[in-house]
């Protein structure tokens, strides 16, 4: 389990395979964990892994894993981008493409945001975002799912802190993909494949709006993932996807 530290952040990550760079970000919310990837939809890690060089890691506080740091109240989505950033510089690593799954999806717009000329690609696998019927869905999984062990395992942060962090991840910019703004997806050139789902965090109306907002946006088909034929294809469509952008 290598673990880099950048200042006061510990960030465990995981290798597998050779080739271009992909950073791969499972799912679970806050607890975005390397072990999760056995529960995806897919495990891209494996899926992928005979074509490109992939990297994973524990999210920044994700219980169970073993990255850690300060809760960043003021800027928690750049928090996560800039660990992401900062452990691609560790791997010697400028240019790369990125998955994410569920929180993936937001941190892969983050990313692009921050280093657009190092994300040659991105896939949002399921993304969260603004759902109207569950407008609290991401919200409450953060304080109810969490907080609580988090406060347990650290006794240096309160609830008040908690809450705060996750005002200014899910309340802020509330009615889209909270990590950044429709402007910037207008604005965004970076090539982008987006896979919807439709449940009360992964909103499918957030997911369809970045499709239909961002200049160089593709969508796999939906729904994807119930039929296992359907499935197949939609993996090897993703993997051609990546290959196509890799840089000459």
């Amino acid at each position: 389990m290598p673990i880099f530290t950048n200042g006061d952040v510990s960030i465990h990550y995981e290798e597998a395979g050779s080739g271009f760079p992909l950073l791969l970000t499972p799912g679970g919310g806050l607890n975005s964990l390397v072990s999760n990837w056995p529960n995806q939809v897919f495990n891209a890690m494996e899926e992928f892994k005979d074509d490109f060089r992939c990297i994973t890691m524990d999210q920044r506080n994700a219980i169970g894993g073993e990255s850690s740091g300060p809760v960043p109240v003021d800027d928690p989505w750049g928090a996560f981008a800039d660990d992401q950033l900062a452990l691609m510089d560790h791997l010697g690593i400028n240019q790369f493409s990125f998955m994410g799954y569920c929180i993936g999806g937001p941190f892969a717009l983050k990313l692009m945001e921050r280093a657009p000329q190092r994300v040659v690609a991105g896939v949002l696998c399921q993304p969260v975002g603004h759902n109207a019927k569950f407008p609290d869905a991401m919200y409450d999984s953060g304080k109810d799912i969490w907080a609580p062990e988090l406060i347990a395992k650290r006794p240096d942060i309160t609830m008040e802190t908690i809450e705060s962090y996750l005002h200014n991840l899910y309340r802020v910019d509330h009615d889209f993909v909270y990590s950044v703004s429709r402007d910037f997806v207008r604005s965004c050139q970076t090539p982008m494949l987006v896979m919807p789902d439709n449940t009360p965090a992964h909103s499918y109306e957030a997911a369809i709006e970045v499709i239909e907002l961002a200049p160089n946006a593709e969508s796999t088909v939906y729904p994807w993932k119930e039929d296992k034929d359907v499935l197949a294809k939609t993996v090897t469509q993703v993997r051609d996807y990546l290959l196509s952008h890799r840089p000459a």
